[in-house]
């Protein structure tokens, strides 16, 4: 059965309550915050950049408890993987999943090189002087670092990000105090004429981007899902884990956007030339305790940043294991360490294109893949979770459920529906781009190699479907025509 221990071992369930929380929470508060605040500004024109994370903060909660629902059934390594696998199995076999695994196996070690990308970016502030070069050997240093220390056992692990969390709660704090220290109601209040007015597109599209900049800010909430066969109790824990830590991701978010905007002008945030749109904490830190301030919490941010990087590639590179375990994925993904007990080939493998990514990122472009990626995610991920939770519930009557949603199915229509418009959003924001056609070309192109792979697995659609109800206590009748 996945998520429980195989003969000779398996993963342990060492992971309570505060320490996933602590996980989501740093996966979720990264370096995000203090870089996409001046984008959020630029975004809705003005203070009233408010709305973008809140609308990010109840898209995070609506989706989250589709998450919570899934993942408390079936806590499993692998989260989605599981959970498509589950739901879609009785009409596309072992499609579904494939196809998630192989496009996270490329947006999640992805979407971490923007991290340390930024972390570097962020150095500079520091070091106004560092080269490219050198740039770049601070980066590659940080993976392999973040490489070494997920390189040992999940107990040590847990331990290493309840620090991580601490020194995150920790610089956020001392950013929101500053802030406090010399607010100023008018910067924060005073909105431009028509901030507020609905008619036209102008307040949509920037509801659209805001809404985008948000969901980016609140990811990873789903962190510890991907980590189920290592939660204590994970009927009750994750569902807890991930309410609460967008609900003080939220409150976190919403100070410091407000307190941000009651010291520096919004103007400030949105001039390419102005420090405050690069690195608004520190221009934040700088006006209101000095330059001394400013560096010393320069550094917590930095290294909020390594802890989000760090349980980023940590849930991550539990994907391809469960998959691979279920001969979903290549078979040697699905070997733990032999004393560690955690999956070798999946970390180096996504530690290396966490590399690859961060040298295509300082020396390119990198922001339209990760924009593919991301759309490609929405569609394999988001969307197909959302279908998975009503299938399964139709599928799988009797499934132990610790956690159902609240209020269902309204969570799932309103996830539905903010998905739909970060998808459509895409495009209108990336002229020449076509990100929305790219993503349904790598879809196909992953349709593609799960067609080759299936005619030498010998499965769906070459041969039988394979229907395993394993999270089942006593396993449901398949519906007539099914």
């Amino acid at each position: 059965m996945s998520g429980s221990p195989p003969p000779g071992g398996g993963f342990a369930r060492s992971v309570g309550l505060f320490q996933a929380t602590a996980i989501n929470m740093s996966q979720m508060c990264g370096i995000g915050p203090f870089v996409t605040i001046p984008l959020m500004v630029a975004a809705f024109g003005g203070p009233q950049a408010v709305i973008g994370f809140v609308a990010g903060a109840l898209l995070a909660l609506a989706d989250g408890l589709v998450w919570a629902e899934l993942g408390a059934a079936m806590p499993g390594s692998g989260g989605s993987y599981v959970y498509l696998r589950q739901a879609f199995q009785y009409r596309t076999g072992r499609l579904m999943p494939f196809l998630f695994v192989w496009t996270a196996m490329l947006f999640i070690p992805l979407i971490m090189s923007t991290g340390v990308v930024g972390f570097v970016q962020y150095l500079g502030y520091l070091a106004p002087h560092l080269g490219q070069t050198a740039g770049d050997l601070v980066g590659l240093g940080v993976i392999a670092l973040v490489i070494a220390l997920l390189w040992r056992g999940i107990e040590n692990i847990a331990r290493i990000t309840a620090v991580m969390w601490a020194v995150m709660i920790t610089s956020v704090l001392l950013v929101i105090i500053a802030a406090a220290s010399d607010f100023s109601a008018h910067l924060a209040f005073t909105y431009p004429a028509h901030a507020f007015q609905v008619t036209g597109g102008h307040f949509w599209l920037g509801f659209a981007a805001g809404l985008t900049i948000g969901i980016y800010d609140y990811l990873g909430y789903n962190t510890t899902a991907y980590m189920g066969a290592e939660i204590k109790d994970p009927g009750r824990t994750l569902p807890r884990s991930i309410v609460f830590s967008i609900l003080g991701i939220m409150v976190i978010y919403l100070l410091l956007q407000i307190g941000t905007l009651g010291v520096i002008d919004w103007h400030r945030m949105t001039d390419p030339g102005d420090i405050a749109s690069t690195s608004v904490a520190s221009a934040v830190l700088e006006k209101t305790w000095g330059k001394g301030a400013a560096d010393t919490v320069t550094v917590l941010i930095l290294i909020t940043a390594f802890a989000s990087v760090f349980t980023g590639l940590l849930g991550g590179s539990r994907v391809p294991y469960d998959a691979a375990r279920d001969r979903v994925f290549f078979r040697p993904y699905g070997k733990l360490h032999p004393r560690h007990r955690f999956p070798t080939l999946g970390l180096a493998t996504m530690g290396v294109i966490t590399a690859v990514g961060f040298l295509i990122g300082r020396h390119t472009d990198l922001a339209t893949l990760i924009q593919l990626l991301t759309t490609v995610m929405v569609l394999v991920q988001a969307l197909a979770q959302i279908a998975a939770l009503t299938v399964l519930r139709k599928r799988q009557p009797g499934l132990h459920r610790p956690y159902r949603m609240w209020l269902y199915p309204v969570p799932s229509a309103v996830a539905l529906v903010g998905w739909l418009v970060i998808y459509g959003y895409a495009d209108k924001n990336s002229p020449g781009r076509h990100p929305i056609e790219w993503s349904l070309g790598w879809l196909a192109l992953g349709c593609v190699a799960f067609a080759v792979w299936a005619r030498l697995e010998k499965v769906w659609p070459f041969g039988p479907k394979e229907i395993t109800e394993e999270y089942l206590t006593t396993p449901a009748a398949e519906p007539a025509g099914a």
